[in-house]
């Protein structure tokens, strides 16, 4: 499943975290703009290894659509199991105890089946 992932998945106000990233971001857009880089090509700034790398527009296009290359999550990583272990999301035992799934369907107000119907295919149950 293909999906941006954002302030919607983690449903949660930005973090400290949030502010320092985004302030480096920004700091790393203004030192790309006023190097002469800047001057002979595009780029979105982003942060590999601790540091500011400017990713040129021309390497991140495919040449045969001319639409972004999408860059998927490492699924296998560690950083990625990191996440999973920490974040609050739904799983398929959510769904198949009886007491949870009521508890969780009151808590939106929705009958147990409505909630079932409604997020079911966030952990595929149709």
């Amino acid at each position: 499943v293909d999906k941006d992932l954002g302030y919607e998945l983690r449903c949660a106000d930005p973090i400290p975290f949030d502010a320092e990233y985004t302030r480096d971001l920004g700091y790393g857009a203004v030192k790309f703009l006023l190097s002469p880089d800047a001057a002979k090509f595009g780029a979105i700034v982003s942060f590999e290894d601790g540091k500011m790398v400017p990713l040129p527009f021309e390497k991140m296009l495919d040449p045969q659509t001319r639409r972004m290359t999408v860059r998927k999550v490492n699924v296998d990583g560690e950083a990625y199991e990191c996440a999973c272990h920490y974040m609050i999301r739904l799983e398929r035992a959510d769904f198949e105890s009886p007491e949870t799934l009521h508890k969780l369907a009151g808590s939106v107000s929705l009958t147990p089946a409505q909630f079932r119907q409604r997020f079911g295919y966030l952990v595929g149950i149709k």
